[in-house]
């Protein structure tokens, strides 16, 4: 198998993320936790993009330097696909030194091979600032289409590139008085002298590499439409050097430096980055961008390897497929970073709501074909109905009926059509993850997932066990081996989620498609995998993200786990002053607890398993005191004690300290004076607390009771809840 780079367009450094830009990145996370699944050599290479303009100008009015912008850009870019769980190999930055070798190399074998050519230009001048304006300052009247807001190096409306003074009526909002033009010298890359090139390797690759039909499209209009020489320079400081006499004020054109930071950033992770780059035969690039950039990457940078090659003989690894994706637009307007209009990623980590649960989404409404539209109710609706009321309904009856029946899982070959179905899907999403069909690949997933849930129901094991407990261990047992495929199925997509399902059976790490060829081990435990969105609680978040988002409030940084648990989450210590048998759920204790100064309370624990009620009597526990109080099983649940689990082993975490002492995290062991607000159970699991060694941590750092580090025993690694 040919080795998969895989690339998602660089994000610009000076805004925050919204939904509609982390589709391509999450577009590409999917698509490389597919191939490293299937057993393809993978890497997954990201980062932020930083020279031009506006990084410039956006420093100039904050008064810092542009570096000092980009370092604060890049740490907040990263914090949020990091909360998203996207598995970058590499998240570097165009600022890097390699990337001004590299692109400095580049421009030099295209001078070599004749393809740079110096063109005197009209360029448009702002006299009272004394400078002149980068194309996407001007903004004016597309001559094509006539959309009245057109930027000056490209219609947002009809996707045509432009130059500034193509635009009519043309003006710009860094300029408070009138424009004017004059004349500067620039490089230009001689596109129409390397068509020949492209429209050969286009006719190859476009077809092998089965591109979108957006790319195919806008790419043909382009060559139909006619190239020209494209200027590859700016009048600007901020930028990479032009290695040229007569240039030294000028620095490269951002668009000609951005698509080259995928080769400089694999360059910075890796030293073996050139059996990546110029390894064409044995290397197949996908790349995950938006339809808006889409002439950048199958037109311009491939022209721009195309005439390097050319100059210098060496063969570089070229665009073999292009997954272009539409607009995601927001209830009845569009996601815009510059009007601070949408969901940013900084405000789905506000939410409570899991990672995984916006990814299910993201993934049901990926904009393949066509822009769609995320609403609010509608997101509510499908994660209700669809991943909590199919997939994850699934998951919990199968399992449950299991770990209450059967000690042993019993498979047969006998029920030839429930085994082709189960081949028929698992050969439908392969080939939809293989050709990056995304959203269809989750559809089929829950689609199978109907289907079980289905037979469950039709079949009614809790009735047919009493009279034929042999075809019944036979239909869990086959409906248990679905519930473990549709986890390797959807690792991709939500992983934390999979994980968890798989580690039920005993599984452990990243998810291997030989798996799938194997029958699952009995599961030994389930846990609920998510919570419902309420109508309140989807109500409440529509409006506070109404609007525009420098309405509603300073962007802010994003905050670490770390912070997130110091202003959220209240943990005291209790003691456990009685234990009894829920009386109508055979795992569950009802327990009362003393929290000193905060009073007695009643808590419900799934513990029956585990412990015996004279071993958590008198157990001095650590309680999550603000936790939104719920019903479980008829019985009010006021809060949740804490215990660490990996694999079929659960501890509960004990302290020696009286009951209403306060878990504090280290170095701020000051916690918040005012008063904790409740928290739902989402909210507490979207802050993740771990065992690791032996000590619990959150955020790497440990838990303290009375400036003593708290610890356990049996469960050395694993999560806390």
């Amino acid at each position: 198998m040919k080795k998969r780079l895989i690339t998602s367009a660089l994000p610009y450094v000076n805004n925050v993320p919204h939904l509609g830009n982390l589709i391509q990145v999450l577009s590409a996370d999917v698509f490389a936790r597919w191939c490293r699944l299937y057993g393809y050599e993978t890497l997954y290479i990201c980062g932020t993009d930083e020279y031009g303009t506006a990084t410039e100008t956006r420093a100039m009015e904050e008064g810092i330097s542009p570096k000092e912008l980009c370092d604060r850009y890049h740490k907040v870019h990263k914090e949020i696909y990091d909360w998203f769980e996207i598995s970058f190999d590499h998240f570097g930055r165009t600022s890097a030194p390699v990337h001004t070798k590299i692109t400095q190399d580049l421009f030099l074998d295209n001078e070599k091979a004749g393809f740079i050519i110096e063109e005197e230009s009209q360029q448009i001048y702002c006299p009272d600032k004394d400078m002149f304006l980068a194309d996407r300052f001007v903004r004016g009247t597309c001559p094509h289409c006539g959309y009245k807001e057109a930027r000056g190096d490209q219609c947002e409306n009809c996707g045509k590139l432009l130059d500034p003074t193509d635009l009519i009526n043309p003006y710009s909002p860094l300029c408070p008085g009138s424009l004017t033009v004059k004349p500067t010298k620039h490089l230009y890359i001689n596109l129409p002298e390397i068509k020949p090139f492209l429209e050969e390797w286009i006719q190859k690759t476009s077809l092998e590499g089965f591109w979108s039909t957006n790319a195919i499209k806008m790419t043909e209009a382009w060559i139909r439409d006619g190239l020209k020489p494209r200027a590859i320079t700016r009048d600007l400081r901020w930028g990479i050097p032009v290695p040229r006499q007569g240039y030294e004020k000028k620095v490269f054109y951002v668009w000609f430096d951005a698509p080259i930071g995928y080769i400089s950033i694999t360059a910075d992770h890796t030293p073996d980055w050139k059996k990546w780059w110029q390894n064409p035969d044995e290397v197949e690039l996908y790349q995950f961008i938006g339809k808006d950039n889409i002439p950048f990457h199958t037109v311009v940078f491939p022209c721009t390897l195309l005439g390097a090659e050319k100059g210098s003989g060496v063969r570089w690894t070229k665009l073999f497929h292009m997954s272009a994706t539409e607009y995601l637009n927001y209830e009845s307007g569009k996601f815009s970073k510059s009007q601070g209009v949408g969901v940013f990623g900084n405000d789905a980590i506000e939410t409570g709501i899991p990672a995984d649960v916006w990814r299910f989404y993201l993934f049901y409404n990926r904009p393949e074909t066509s822009d769609t539209l995320f609403a609010w109710k509608d997101f509510a609706e499908k994660v209700n109905s669809e991943l909590i009321g199919n997939f994850g309904n699934l998951v919990n009856r199968t399992l449950l009926f299991i770990l209450k029946n059967f000690d042993s899982l019993q498979f047969s070959n006998n029920d030839t059509d429930w085994n082709q179905t189960r081949n028929d899907y698992l050969q439908k999403i392969k080939e939809c993850y293989e050709r990056t069909d995304l959203r269809d690949a989750l559809k089929l997933c829950l689609e199978w997932s109907a289907l079980g849930n289905k037979r469950f129901q039709e079949f009614e094991p809790w009735k047919i066990i009493k009279e034929n407990p042999e075809k019944t261990l036979e239909v869990v047992s086959a409906l248990a081996m679905q519930v473990r495929d549709l986890a390797i199925l959807l690792y991709p997509i939500i992983p934390v989620s999979s994980t968890k399902v798989l580690s039920f059976f005993g599984y452990e790490g990243a998810p291997q498609w030989s798996w799938i060829e194997q029958q699952p081990p009995r599961p030994s435990q389930v846990e609920i995998l998510f919570q419902k969105l309420e109508k309140d609680q989807i109500e409440g978040l529509r409006l506070r993200y109404a609007g525009k988002q420098n309405e509603r409030t300073a962007i802010p940084e994003v905050q670490t786990i770390a912070q997130q648990f110091i202003e959220k989450v209240q943990l005291i210590v209790a003691r456990i002053t009685k234990v009894e048998r829920h009386p109508s759920a055979d795992k569950l204790y009802i327990e009362e607890i003393d929290l000193g100064p905060l009073g007695s309370r009643t808590i419900v624990s799934g513990l029956v398993p585990y412990y015996k009620e004279e071993e958590l009597l008198g157990k001095n526990i650590i309680v999550v005191a603000n936790l939104k109080a719920a019903k479980l099983r008829g019985v009010l649940s006021q809060g949740m004690l804490l215990a660490a689990s990996a694999n079929d082993q659960l501890e509960v975490l004990t302290v020696e300290a009286p009951p209403g002492t306060p878990v504090l995290l280290a170095s701020n062991k000051n916690k918040q004076s005012a008063p904790y607000t409740e928290i739902t159970v989402d909210e507490f699991f979207a802050i993740p607390l771990k065992a690791q060694g032996g000590k619990v941590v959150c955020d790497g750092r440990p838990l303290l009771v009375n400036n003593i580090e708290i610890t356990t025993k049996k469960v050395r690694d694993g999560e806390i809840g």
